[in-house]
């Protein structure tokens, strides 16, 4: 199994990176969220800052990456923002030959960096990134206005300063405006194309394989 992780500011269009992937190859491509993996209200009752690693649980997302990684389906869980807790319904996820890892923070954690073959990240300006993220959580969410910039003044920029944008430099792939850069989409998807045509006979890409990054 072959794994990419995509980074980038909360807004700057990670999801919409993905979504464009799995469109283009349907059926080939495992996908974990790590904003999925957010403490559940019963094993963590107050979580004062959603934008840093201890927010997540991050143990279990590893821990299904290497299921993931030897063959086993996983139930991954659903975290409604809407409730700011966890479902208690699951979404099973099954191994395909690529894995994609998406999340705000993946290049802040050491124990997953080593797990990554491709590293992207979706690089947006910050202004950008938070009027997206204004919309989203109003719309989506139901989040009023005031609270979501009294969130972002309080942990999100700050993260996004410290944390988020800092983490660009480890990665092996950036794609500035995200999904409408379809230059750089091209160039992912040739990639995963090449990688889908090389895999081996069991049907799975080994990560410990290395491949040319140029495309």
């Amino acid at each position: 199994m072959y794994i990419i992780g995509i980074c980038g500011l909360s807004g700057s269009g990670k999801s919409s990176v993905t979504r464009a992937v799995l469109d283009r190859f349907p059926g080939k491509i495992s996908y974990l969220e790590h904003d999925m993996y957010y403490f559940a209200k019963k094993d963590r009752p107050v979580i004062q800052n959603f934008d840093h690693p201890s927010a997540l649980e991050t143990s279990l997302l590893i821990k299904h990456i290497n299921e993931l990684r030897s063959g086993k389906s996983v139930e991954r869980p659903i975290y409604d923002f809407k409730i700011s807790d966890r479902s208690d319904k699951t979404v099973r996820v099954d191994p395909k030959p690529i894995l994609i890892v998406e999340g705000l923070l993946l290049f802040n954690i050491p124990e997953i960096m080593p797990l990554l073959d491709l590293r992207i990240f979706v690089d947006v300006p910050l202004d950008v990134a938070i009027i997206r993220r204004i919309k989203r959580d109003h719309i989506e969410r139901g989040r009023s206005v005031q609270s979501i910039i009294a969130q972002y003044e309080s942990t999100v920029r700050d993260a996004a300063i410290h944390l988020v944008q800092p983490s660009r430099y480890l990665a092996d792939l950036i794609i500035p405006q995200g999904a409408n850069n379809l230059a750089a989409l091209e160039v992912l998807y040739g990639k995963i194309r090449d990688l889908l045509n090389s895999k081996n006979p069991d049907g799975f890409i080994r990560s410990s394989e290395s491949i040319d990054e140029d495309c």
